[in-house]
Parts: structure tokens; C-alpha cells; sequence
């Protein structure tokens, strides 16, 4: 208690630069892949994937991140643990918020695509070891985490091989493809809509207060999905579509409807991923503030201070715009080689696996979800297709992730203990 009255403002305010670092690597590493598929098939430039990028995560972190934070990160560590000690948990979410940002950086760096929520758990983990013991640790989450390691992107990446050899029958393989792109380009609209609608309503939007029942979430999402196959309808059979398809006779007219398709696609899910993933750098950050405004008290949950949100906001943002380019190129081109309807296959099977995922509790990364699905379009096109070098050192990460995590998270706690006491 005494190190609250004495450091109070100090901590905050560190953590306050803590939670920006760890928001900065959520934006270098994870924002990067909503739009690396993006990128990699050739739909939009880096630049522009930047700018995209930064609109709807910033919009889906700022209008939808929520008035409420988890303050005991998922779960994993029991908040009475730390009732007579909270220094202690004010310190320990310090380190992991440092520990998760400079993994996340490091990773980065490597082009390495991982899972800043797995990040942030190890490093919870970590600190509740050397701290209350393993007796805090609510082993059992972690089941849920490390099935959800092989079950997503197994899951995810069936799905992508699954459209992606449905799109080679239905149009590719075909006398006319660019006529039956276009008569199939509004169900697949209306189908990228509807999940599209399902997963931003009832992962991004649920933190603001629209408790709408699983059948409005339903019935929302279908109307606007015949909304947006009517308008794709039309715009396909347009003058104004026409006149951007030089040369209907070849791939690149199937290739251009595909394109629309993947940006909506990139997008929404940009949103929805600002909306969740931002938590994992304001999470801690806000139980550090409520702490030390509350003068040592520890709630499960906490009203947020109304700077914290957009300070996330801001360094999901900076970090995607100053190292977002290695994650983008591991996903949109390390893989395996990508087209529009390639990376369309991809986006569409991860929004899927995300609804299925929410609608189960499955504690889910958005991240390998992704390359799950990057490998189904892989495998569908041949084995030869895949960059097995990157896939290895890809998964090689995932496991290390987490134990990064906690081992980092220790090393800072004794650091920090050491600096404040």
C-alpha cells in the first residue's frame, strides 16, 4: 500500500507508456495481418493498407472498445489472490504490458505473425508465478487456449480450401468466367455481408450496450446481405463496372470482382479486431489506474479513465503505420503466392471460423486463424504451393509465444520491484 501512496502518479503514468508500447506491437504485428492478405494479392498498396487499416481499427478500438475493462487479463490469475497486495498486481500488469509489447516488437521484426492476446496471457501468467504462486492461475483456461492452437486454423483453413475450390468450379473452370463472376459475385457479396455483419455485431459492437438477442443479430445481418447482393447485382452488370474491366475475356475482370469482395472483407474485420484486441493493451491499463485511484482497491471490473481508450487507439495505429510492412509481407506473400479470389478465400474462412469461435467461447487468435486459412487456399492449389520454411518457423512462434511471455514478464517484475522499492 505504501508504494501506491508514495508512486501512485509515477505508476500510472509509466503505464500509461507501457500500454502504448504494448498497443504499438498489437498494431505492428496483429493489424497487419487483417490487411496483409490484402496487400500480398495485389488489391491495395501498402500505403493504402496502412491508411485503411488505421480507419478501422481506430474506429472499431474508439466507438466500440467498450466503457469496461477485464482488469485480471481473460480470467487466468483469481483478483482476491492479490486483495492484501495490490503493489504487487500494480507492478505485475506493469511487466506484462512491457514484456508483451517488446515480444510483440521482436516478432515483428522477425515477421513473425502471433497472437498478441496469447502474448499477454503468458505474461500474466509470468508474474502471478513469482508473485501469489501457481494456486492463483486458473489452469484450466489454458486448455481452451492451447486446443485453440490446432482447432482454428485446422478449422480455418478447410473452410478457405473449401471456397477457394468452389469459386475454381463455379467460375474459373468455366467457358465464361467473367460471366459467371459477375452472376455469382452477389451471392458471394451477400454471403461476405452477412457473416461480415454477424461477426462486427456480435464481437465488435457488443461493448456498447446493444444487447441484441442472437435472432435481431440474425435478421440485421440477412437484411443487409440481400441489401448488399441487390447493389452488387446491379454495380457488376454497370457501365461504370464495364469501363474499369479493359479485357472481360481473361482472369482480370473475375480477379477485379473479387477484389471488392476482399476489401470489405479486410475491413470489417479490421473493425472488429480494434474493437477486441485493443483491451489487451488497456486491460491492465485501466486496472492500474483504477487501483491507484481507488487507493489500493482490486474490482474484477473497472470503469475506464476516458484518456485510456484513445491512448490504445493511437499506438495501435502508430505501431501499424512504422512496422506494419514484415507482418503484411509474411502473410500476403510468405506463404504462398496470393491472388483477390485467393486472399477473398482466406479473409472470408477466417470471419467464419471467428463467428463459429465467439459462439463457442473458444479463446480464438485472429492471427492463426488467418494463416490457417492462407494454408487451406495453399493446399488447395498443391503442396508445392507453400512455403514450408515460413510455415515452420511461423508455428515455431506460436509456441514459444507463450512462455516468451511469461519469461520476459518475470525478468521485468524483478526489474520494476527493484526500481520501486
Amino acid at each position: 500500500m505504501e508504494l501506491l501512496q508514495e508512486y501512485g502518479s509515477i505508476l500510472v503514468i509509466v503505464t500509461a507508456v507501457l500500454g502504448f508500447l504494448m498497443a504499438f506491437g498489437i498494431g505492428a504485428n496483429d493489424v497487419s495481418n487483417a490487411m496483409g492478405t490484402s496487400v500480398g494479392s495485389g488489391t491495395i498498396t501498402v500505403k493504402q493498407a496502412i491508411m485503411i487499416a488505421m480507419v478501422f481499427e481506430l474506429a472499431g478500438a474508439y466507438l466500440a472498445g467498450g466503457e469496461v475493462a477485464d482488469t485480471i487479463k481473460s480470467g487466468i490469475i483469481q483478483a482476491d489472490a492479490f486483495t492484501d497486495t495490490p503493489g504487487t498486481l500494480v507492478l505485475g500488469m506493469m511487466s506484462s504490458l512491457c514484456a508483451s509489447g517488446v515480444w510483440l516488437i521482436i516478432a515483428t521484426k522477425m515477421g513473425w505473425p502471433v497472437s498478441g492476446t496469447h502474448t499477454i496471457i503468458g505474461a500474466v501468467i509470468g508474474f502471478a508465478l513469482v508473485t501469489v504462486g501457481g494456486e492463483s492461475i486458473q489452469w484450466g483456461q489454458l486448455t481452451g487456449i492451447v486446443g485453440s492452437w490446432f482447432i482454428t486454423p485446422v478449422l480455418a483453413g478447410i473452410i478457405a480450401f473449401i471456397i477457394f475450390v468452389n469459386s475454381q468450379k463455379l467460375i474459373f473452370n468455366r467457358s465464361e468466367p467473367f460471366k459467371q463472376a459477375k452472376k455469382y459475385g452477389p451471392f458471394y457479396m451477400g454471403v461476405t455481408i452477412f457473416i461480415l455483419a454477424i461477426v462486427t455485431i456480435s464481437k465488435g459492437l457488443k461493448h456498447v450496450g446493444l444487447n441484441l438477442s442472437g435472432w435481431e443479430t440474425f435478421g440485421i445481418s440477412i437484411t443487409l446481405a440481400i441489401i448488399a447482393g441487390v447493389l452488387g447485382a446491379i454495380y457488376f452488370r454497370s457501365q461504370a463496372f464495364a469501363n474499369k474491366v479493359k479485357d472481360q475475356s481473361s482472369f482480370g475482370g473475375v480477379e477485379k470482382i473479387f477484389s471488392i469482395l476482399m476489401l470489405l472483407t479486410a475491413c470489417a474485420m479490421a473493425f472488429a479486431h480494434g474493437s477486441n484486441d485493443v483491451a489487451n493493451a488497456i486491460g491492465p491499463l485501466a486496472a492500474v489506474e483504477s487501483i491507484v485511484a481507488n487507493g489500493g482497491d482490486i474490482a474484477s471490473k473497472t470503469g475506464m479513465a476516458p484518456w485510456v481508450l484513445p491512448l490504445g487507439a493511437l499506438g495501435m495505429g502508430v505501431g501499424l503505420a512504422i512496422m506494419g510492412k514484415s507482418v503484411m509481407a509474411t502473410v500476403g506473400t510468405g506463404i504462398t503466392e496470393l491472388t483477390p479470389s485467393r486472399g477473398f478465400a482466406a479473409q472470408f474462412a477466417c470471419a467464419v471460423t471467428v463467428v463459429l469461435a465467439s459462439g463457442t467461447g473458444l479463446p480464438i487468435s485472429t492471427t492463426q486463424t488467418l494463416v490457417g486459412a492462407i494454408l487451406g487456399v495453399g493446399f488447395a492449389r498443391g503442396i508445392a504451393a507453400i512455403n514450408l520454411g515460413i510455415i515452420r518457423n511461423i508455428v515455431a512462434s506460436w509456441f514459444v509465444t507463450l512462455p516468451a511471455g511469461a519469461v520476459l514478464s518475470i525478468v521485468i517484475y524483478y526489474i520494476l520491484h527493484a526500481i520501486f522499492h
